[in-house]
């Protein structure tokens, strides 16, 4: 089964929405990884899921996330991870230690507003 039909990413209906069809990995190919968690960014209103462990660091699942999302971006601390509406403060932390679980929905958004026009 490839990637881009994994059960994992399938098996959760916000899984599903509005994302991109590959999922994209947060763990060695050949790693086993039983959680797929759906990345969004607000300034690209584009989602991508991410295959990873409960065990995976936030700011790998930002960094594969980005690399997608947002490649033109060089600087990764200039953007936030939000999870359940409020940043995660160290990046470092396993998703399970942040809060995350299986299916999960990690908002990247800009450190720096933007003004409106």
């Amino acid at each position: 089964m490839s990637d881009s039909q994994n059960s994992a990413g399938r098996s959760h209906f916000v899984n599903q929405l509005r994302v991109r069809p590959d999922v994209l990995r947060a763990v060695p190919s050949e790693a086993a990884a039983p959680w797929t968690l759906r990345v969004q960014a607000a300034e690209a209103w584009d989602a991508v899921r991410v295959a990873c462990t409960p065990d995976t660091s936030v700011r790998d699942v930002k960094r594969v996330a980005m690399g997608n999302l947002l490649p033109d971006v060089a600087e990764l601390d200039a953007w936030m991870v939000k999870l359940h509406g409020a940043e995660v403060a160290n990046e470092a932390v396993s998703l399970r230690t942040a809060g995350a679980r299986d299916a999960s929905t990690l908002f990247l958004m800009s450190r720096r507003r933007r003004p409106l026009r």
